[in-house]
């Protein structure tokens, strides 16, 4: 039986609320601690369709090559990236964060390797 996006949303976001300040996580790392690897798309799409004022920490999420993703409507990924430079990251030149640097490594300490056992079931 497939997730309902419902379901792989709450996944999401569980993983997501983990992701420490001053740190940033792909959408498809996101996507494979969720349990649901290969579908970094979908972690985008449960990122679009949080509520206006959110507390999750969506602005840590970008895209695999260190960027903030852009937007349907322009300058809207302004709003991240100060977002994340008021948490400390560093944006290079071509707006690009060092992911070797800030990349955040869940399974340093454990933690996410118990949530993502708890929500494969």
């Amino acid at each position: 039986m497939k997730p309902t996006p419902a379901g792989s949303y709450q996944r999401i976001y569980t993983v997501v609320r983990r992701i420490p300040r001053g740190k940033v996580a792909t959408y498809g790392q996101i996507a494979e601690l969720a349990g649901i690897p290969g579908h970094a798309r979908q972690v985008g799409y449960a990122m679009h369709a949080l509520p206006q004022g959110t507390t999750l920490p969506w602005h840590r999420v970008i895209n695999a090559k260190g960027e903030v993703s852009r937007r349907r409507r322009p300058g809207e990924e302004l709003s991240q990236r100060m977002r994340l430079e008021e948490e400390g990251v560093g944006f290079d030149l071509r707006g690009r964060v060092a992911l070797a640097r800030v990349r955040w490594r869940p399974m340093a300490d454990g933690r996410e390797t118990a949530v993502r056992r708890r929500t494969s079931r």
